[in-house]
């Protein structure tokens, strides 16, 4: 069995490569080992479309969040799938953090995600009741998308586009052969096959997948690191209209709050370094999510605190180095015609999806 291109990994990334390169005229297979599609790292997230505000200018993180912000937004309405721009307030809620907030405002600039108006407290306070604070950034093209809409339309149009999705089935080992890629699949039936192009977007195992491609140079292959967040649902109505978010530390964006399109507030993720995917929730953990929640939303009830739900980002540097960017790695990176290395895809993985697929198809491009 021959195809033109093969796709490792059924989730949001992996499936937007795959309908991009169907439309561009490929016959695409995705390969997806899990009973369905995006049961990791894709349906494991708070569901929000980010603004690029974060990340370091001209970083791939940067430029490909804004990008994908705006075509997510373009193909969730032209696709019917839900989503809303409810806007996010950045909260500043001592006096030091108004420098974070002035330093978030000229990187959003810098990134193209526009203007970050000043929300005084006053002004936070009706448009936020619940919410306490000394200013605010409002990010207005911040939003909410269903994820699962989502993945179900990607793959929908990779199927019309002529392409299939296979679950159940693991790629075992790739061989660099002479006009593209042989494969030995784990499907039950002992599947082997010949592709001319491979795309490894498989996420929390894509550093793995790589070692069994046969012919690639071991030192283009980084190390794989696992950070686990938690998140906690608020049982009852939603306090917010908004997502709220407080100044990150040089980790992680702390324990920040987002809605779903049903209303339901959700606090995280903590971050957590661990050895190996681990899905598991701690059991001690709500004190500390009351902790950080109640320095903005001091009228928390913690007792309204309940276990949601583990995600895990499919990291690519160490606890002690700062977050690594985005890889998209080509043939004019390995050398390997043919092939895509998806590495480190973690947040804005989600909003950057469509525009980390023009990448793939530009470096698949002949």
């Amino acid at each position: 069995m021959d195809v033109d291109t093969l796709v490792v990994g059924a989730g949001v990334v992996g499936l937007a490569a795959a309908r991009a390169l169907a439309a561009a005229g490929r016959e695409v297979v995705v390969l997806e080992q899990a009973h369905a599609i995006g049961t990791a790292t894709s349906s494991r997230n708070s569901g929000v479309i980010h603004a690029g505000i974060y990340y370091p200018p001209k970083s791939l993180k940067a430029s490909l969040c804004v990008r994908g912000k705006a075509l997510l937004y373009e193909y969730c309405a032209a696709r019917n799938v839900r989503q809303r721009r409810c806007g996010k307030l950045l909260v500043a809620t001592s006096e030091p953090e108004r420098a974070l907030l002035e330093g978030y405002a000229a990187r959003a600039l810098q990134n193209g995600a526009g203007e970050l108006p000043w929300i005084p407290a006053r002004e936070v306070a009706i448009m936020e009741p619940q919410i306490r604070c000394v200013a605010a950034l409002h990010s207005a093209s911040s939003g909410i998308v269903d994820v699962h809409e989502l993945m179900s339309a990607l793959a929908a149009d990779v199927e019309s586009g002529g392409g299939h999705v296979v679950l159940n089935a693991k790629l075992e080992r790739a061989e660099i052969a002479a006009g593209g890629f042989a494969l030995s699949l784990s499907d039950g039936h002992g599947t082997r096959l010949r592709c001319r192009e491979l795309v490894n977007a498989a996420g929390l195992e894509a550093p793995a997948l790589a070692q069994r491609i046969a012919g690639l140079s071991p030192s283009l292959i980084p190390t794989a690191s696992f950070a686990r967040g938690h998140y906690y649902s608020l049982r009852g109505p939603a306090p917010i209209e908004r997502l709220i978010y407080p100044v990150a530390d040089a980790h992680s964006l702390g324990i920040h709050a987002t809605l779903d399109l049903s209303g339901r507030v959700r606090f995280g993720p903590d971050v957590e370094w661990i050895d190996a995917v681990d899905y598991r929730f701690a059991a001690d953990l709500r004190e500390r999510f009351a902790g950080a929640i109640r320095r903005y939303y001091p009228a928390l009830d913690a007792s309204r605190l309940e276990p949601d739900y583990t995600g895990i980002r499919p990291k690519i540097n160490s606890p002690d180095e700062p977050a690594a960017d985005f890889r998209i790695d080509g043939p004019a990176i390995h050398g390997v015609a043919g092939l895509v290395n998806l590495f480190g895809i973690e947040s804005p993985g989600l909003t950057a999806s469509l525009a980390i697929a023009e990448r793939v198809t530009a470096c698949l491009r002949t």
